[in-house]
């Protein structure tokens, strides 16, 4: 909200975006699920407008699909699709990593931000290992996205955040139907950290090829249940 308490149509349209994309985070609308402007604007107490906006904006992050005669539904990723976000944001971070080695990562890795990153991996680890998904989801966006404003510019952050949502969307709901779901989710945030505070390029990268393993492996065995 803005400072005056006032909500003006950009803030209107970006809370209902939030909500919306929260709501399919935490599986809430699930891929495929199909509604319309006006049923959004019915359920949140607001005009057509703003709430149309919000839908584009939607679509255009890939959440979701427009159709003109039948309103919205949730996007639907594949497997395939999985993998192709997961190859994208390994080819960049590993480049990001690979230009601040050494002392020039270490020189990042210190001051506020970083205890605000910390804060965010510690909190995300817990979750982890608690099974906890919409508290883990939460935190690991907004890990990975202080991590990244801290060691990347502003477009390859905000491009990695979007493809982490991305891949959120079409993890929960495999995630959220698995018994054992504790030992589908990684919890290496704190490791990461770590090995960015000592300025550690190939430990940061070596953590992060973990993270990527990880999820490829997970990939593999909604394919194949029963690795």
């Amino acid at each position: 909200m803005p400072a005056s308490g006032a909500v003006t149509r950009s803030t209107l349209r970006q809370q209902i975006a939030d909500a919306l994309r929260d709501e399919v985070l935490a599986g809430r609308l699930l891929p495929g699920q199909e509604f319309t402007v006006k049923q959004i604007a019915e359920q949140y107490g607001v005009s057509a407008t703003p709430v149309r906006e919000a839908l584009v904006d939607l679509s255009a992050q890939d959440l979701l699909d427009s159709d003109q005669h039948r309103g919205f539904r949730v996007h639907q990723f594949s497997v395939d699709d999985f993998r192709r976000m997961v190859d994208a944001r390994s080819l960049i971070v590993d480049a990001v990593f690979r230009r601040l080695e050494g002392e020039h990562l270490a020189a990042r890795a210190h001051g506020a931000v970083l205890v605000s990153v910390r804060r965010r991996a510690e909190e995300a680890a817990r979750a982890a290992r608690s099974g906890d998904l919409t508290i883990l989801i939460g935190y690991d966006l907004r890990f990975w996205r202080e991590l990244c404003a801290l060691v990347a510019n502003p477009y390859v952050a905000d491009f990695l955040h979007r493809l982490r949502v991305q891949a959120w969307v079409f993890s929960v709901p495999f995630l959220r139907a698995d018994p054992e779901v504790r030992k589908r989710l990684w919890g290496g945030h704190e490791k990461l950290v770590d090995a960015l505070t000592l300025g550690d390029a190939p430990a940061v990268r070596a953590v992060i090829g973990e993270y990527d393993t990880h999820s490829l492996r997970w990939a593999d065995r909604l394919e194949s249940p029963q690795r």
